[in-house]
């Protein structure tokens, strides 16, 4: 039997910790994080069943490396959660202090190596930044408090409240350049078991004395902070980036790390996040509170510099602007001892800067979330990924648009979004790309592909089980993709993944439920963010985005392998997922929709053209040229064909609200909760829904049929 859904209330440890801090309670919010105590084995997956505890008032929290990680990487989405009245707790692992020279770029003036007054000024600037989020002056004063953590460790930390919305700074700070071996700090702490780091004091803080960190008491004090805080959304950096083949030049120039496409710091910060969260996880289960019922949205960094930029001219401007308060000057009357901001950043530096990081925000594992499918009964089922573990929420009643308590499929952990396909008997399968262990002291660091298939339609699922990965070693294998799915009409379902080498490989399950080995496609080299349908004629596409057009692979026939298309006219460049639309005959072809850049000649290197806010619409293998189309906005699109309405498409408009076309009607979801990435889109018998996992982290239907108000809000 499946465990409930219940309620979580936030810890009742939540205090803050010393005699000295204790008059700050009332004030900054902080809390005491428990002792630290044996925990269960990292990575152990508990059979399906658990109870799924949650907390209805939407609390994101975000786990970052350093001061403007969140604002580079993340923003957008930050801004949108925290404009809808989502409390925010940012935690920073590492003070930022570098070598301590906050200098405006090519200031000629004397360096100056102050690494606590840098520190200090990268807090500071983080609290003008966030006071211009919430609307308010740029210097507001912040409560400043000290927060006890787990093991005895103390953090600084700011609260700034305004009108019912609430920020929390956490700021751990770890020296970043702390050299033992060679090697800077967060990264060697995750490699070497003897390694205890210290923590960099800022100029003007209330901290006044802290303990260095080990890997395990770091790991602990993190799952202490999403207990006592309890957030419904978990924000990471990316714990996998793309194996890079850059000049060394360029690495440096850039601080990526040799190979890959980001830099340690991140990396080191994400693989210490996810590793909190499954401690998180087993220590709650263990204790009997249930699952926690968190989503996780992990973030691209310096991966936007090496792909065309994503972010439309408005929406990249206010992105932009967020981060000019983050910078301030030198010459900024703030009140802080020890600066006004990362001098280097501010002014127009993040725009004319030739990496671009500001210029996209790109998802570690892309894809609609939840996988939606309908039961025998009418209702819908919505599947996610909450407490790093697979849940279904079923319709209380058919077309109620209205969600039950959530049902435990195990499984965990696993990365946020699942791929999903109905087989033609209507059972369900789910997959997923699961941290099959995560442990730093050169302990097993591998991910596997799962896979969860359900034993009649409507009914029951059987055991997790593991369909390996297309990557041969450890290292390469973290690399893959978001599994994406689909049923062909012989039975066959086709399974597809971005591999190590930003190709694409596949695995397919015969129509007798046997699985065929892992088989690479080749091609060129291309982002995540997969698009594959069936056409009129049985045949199976995927489509995927590069660096300068749209890489294609489909069956010459029904049942035939799939093979890259190499003749005929390039695609033009999409900036995110391509949606790919199977139109209804024989000869209907397919429909593709995605976003594309304002220059598409400026693609690769130091390319800085922002994407276009309208869509590209494009029909492959079928009569006639596709419809052009209004729907201005950014991120990826959904879209699908009604027998009734015709084409619809959902996506977000320049301001981060869900849209939708359908036929030649727009309509606009106004109000109800946020969602985390983009929502689904599917078709019913009652017609076209939109279902997403909002930040709260519970689903909400939109209805979008003919029958449906011109604008419906539903959360």
């Amino acid at each position: 039997m499946f465990g409930a859904f219940r309620q979580r209330r936030p810890s009742r440890r939540a205090v803050l910790a010393g005699a000295a801090t204790a008059g700050l309670a009332a004030a900054v919010g902080a809390c005491s994080v428990p002792a630290n105590r044996r925990h269960p084995q990292e990575g152990a997956t508990a059979a399906p069943g658990q109870p799924v505890s949650a907390g209805r008032r939407a609390v994101l929290m975000q786990i970052v490396a350093h001061p403007d990680d969140d604002l580079y990487f993340m923003n957008p989405d930050t801004q949108h959660a925290l404009d809808a009245g989502t409390r925010i707790v940012s935690v920073y692992l590492t003070g930022g202090e570098a070598n301590g020279d906050n200098r405006v770029v090519n200031d000629p003036s004397d360096r100056v190596y102050d690494k606590a007054a840098y520190s200090s000024a990268r807090h500071q600037g983080l609290r003008q930044a966030y006071a211009t989020l919430l609307g308010l002056p740029v210097f507001t004063p912040w409560e400043k408090g000290v927060l006890g953590l787990r093991g005895g460790h103390r953090a600084e930390s700011n609260t700034l409240v305004h009108n019912g919305r609430r920020v929390d700074l956490v700021f751990v700070n770890t020296a970043m350049h702390t050299l033992r071996g060679g090697r800077m700090g967060l990264p060697s702490l995750w490699e070497d078991r003897a390694l205890s780091l210290p923590v960099v004091i800022a100029e003007g803080s209330p901290l006044r004395a802290a303990a260095p960190y080990t890997y395990d008491e770091l790991v602990a004090a993190i799952a202490g902070l999403l207990d006592a805080y309890a957030p419904t959304l978990v924000q990471t950096l990316d714990p996998d980036p793309d194996i890079q083949h850059s000049t060394e030049k360029a690495r440096q120039h850039d601080s990526e790390q040799p190979g890959y496409a980001d830099h340690a710091d991140h990396t080191a910060a994400a693989s210490f996040a996810w590793a909190g969260m499954v401690r998180y996880v087993a220590e709650a289960t263990r204790a009997g509170k249930g699952v926690p019922g968190f989503a996780v949205t992990s973030y691209r960094a310096y991966y936007n510099r090496h792909w065309p930029k994503n972010l439309p001219p408005a929406v990249l401007a206010e992105k932009a602007a967020h981060l000019k308060p983050y910078g301030g000057a030198p010459d900024w009357r703030c009140g802080n001892p020890g600066g006004c901001g990362d001098y280097n950043v501010g002014g127009k530096r993040p725009l004319t800067n030739w990496k671009g990081w500001v210029r996209s925000t790109h998802y570690r594992y892309p894809g609609p979330r939840p996988v939606v499918a309908d039961e025998p009964d009418g209702r819908l089922a919505a599947y996610g990924v909450l407490g790093l573990r697979a849940v279904r929420w079923r319709e209380t009643a058919p077309g109620s648009g209205r969600f039950g308590a959530a049902d435990d499929l195990g499984g965990g952990p696993l990365a946020p979004v699942l791929g999903g396909t109905a087989l033609r008997d209507g059972r369900q399968l789910l997959f997923g790309v699961r941290f099959a262990s995560i442990a730093g002291r050169a302990g097993a660091n591998t991910r596997e592909v799962v896979l969860l298939e359900q034993s009649a339609p409507g009914g029951a699922f059987g055991a997790w089980r593991g369909l390996g990965n297309p990557e041969r070693g450890d290292d390469r294998g973290r690399r893959i993709g978001s599994p994406v799915a689909v049923t062909a009409p012989d039975g066959r379902v086709h399974l597809f993944v971005r591999n190590a080498d930003k190709g694409l490989s596949t695995r397919v399950r015969e129509s007798d439920g046997s699985w065929g080995p892992w088989v690479s496609l080749r091609g060129e080299t291309v982002q995540d963010g997969l698009g594959a349908t069936v056409d009129g004629q049985g045949r199976v596409h995927v489509f995927a985005p590069g660096y300068d057009f749209v890489h294609r692979w489909t069956q010459e026939a029904p049942g035939a392998p799939l093979a890259p298309v190499r003749s005929g006219p390039r695609l033009p460049v999409a900036v995110d997922a391509v949606a790919a639309v199977g139109l209804p005959g024989a000869d209907g072809g397919v429909q593709l929709l995605y976003r594309t850049l304002t220059d598409p000649r400026k693609t690769k290197g130091k390319g800085l053209a922002p994407a276009a806010p309208g869509l590209v619409s494009v029909r492959v293998d079928g009569p006639g040229r596709a419809p052009a189309l209004r729907f201005d906005g950014y991120g990826p699109v959904g879209a699908l064909h009604s027998p009734k309405d015709g084409l619809v498409i959902l996506g977000k408009d320049t301001r981060g609200r869900v849209q939708a076309l359908v036929g030649p009607e727009h309509r606009v979801r106004t109000q109800g909760v946020v969602p985390v990435d983009a929502p689904t889109l599917h078709l019913t018998a009652r017609g076209p829904v939109a279902v997403g996992l909002g930040v709260d982290g519970a689903p909400w239907v939109w209805p979008l049929g003919s029958a449906a108000p011109p604008v419906r809000a539903a959360g």
